[in-house]
């Protein structure tokens, strides 16, 4: 019973405006890949969910958008009653089924091409992935470049995917197909779509 309750409560308290307002900061995030948005706590879903994370899964998750979550969400029964209460979402333990992704510990995420890809006919066809990460400006900077940003951008995040250099210069290669991310903080989010190239990273 407590976690019935428990998975009703937590939702936007102005579900139009709230989620007006996430999505805004979500295509600010897009169209300049490495800026950080300031992005309001407007949920609160069970942890490890983070109100942050779980304020993009209200904005972007419905009935038609299967959901996987790594093992850190996925064994919290409430998280997952949370998210299939307030969305309406499937959810999958398939990564390549997943429209979205969500990860509490990015660390151990699987590698990024067991996610759906995409196709050359349709791209779109592709997991977001939304990680949660402890900082955007702390980590290991990286060194954007890409469609969205002048010259050039840094952004340090972490915890990032094992290799993620790596993984990423691959999700790169496979364009139009490939996925994108957004990476969560606190109260902030940064995003980096399937076009955006790791130029460098520094120590």
């Amino acid at each position: 019973m407590r976690q019935k309750v428990a998975a009703m409560e937590g939702g936007f308290a102005r579900p139009v405006f709230d989620a007006q307002s996430v999505f805004r900061a979500l295509m600010e995030a897009m169209a300049r890949p490495g800026s950080v948005q300031a992005i309001l706590a407007l949920a609160w879903p069970p942890a490890p969910l983070t109100p942050e994370a779980g304020a993009i899964a209200l904005t972007l998750c419905d009935h038609d958008t299967p959901v996987w979550l790594d093992a850190a969400l996925a064994c919290e029964e409430v998280v997952r009653a949370w998210l299939a209460f307030q969305t309406g979402a499937p959810s999958t333990d398939v990564q390549a089924e997943a429209q979205f992704a969500f990860a509490a510990d990015p660390a151990i995420l699987p590698a990024l091409d067991n996610f759906a890809q995409g196709t050359q006919t349709y791209p779109d066809r592709s997991t977001t992935l939304v990680l949660q990460v402890e900082t955007l400006d702390r980590g290991t900077p990286l060194t954007l470049k890409g469609p969205g940003i002048e010259t050039q951008a840094c952004l340090a995040p972490e915890p990032l995917p094992r290799h993620f250099v790596e993984q990423w210069a691959e999700n790169n290669a496979r364009f139009p197909r490939g996925v994108d991310l957004v990476l969560v903080a606190r109260e902030a989010i940064a995003a980096l779509p399937r076009t955006t190239r790791i130029a460098a990273t520094g120590g």
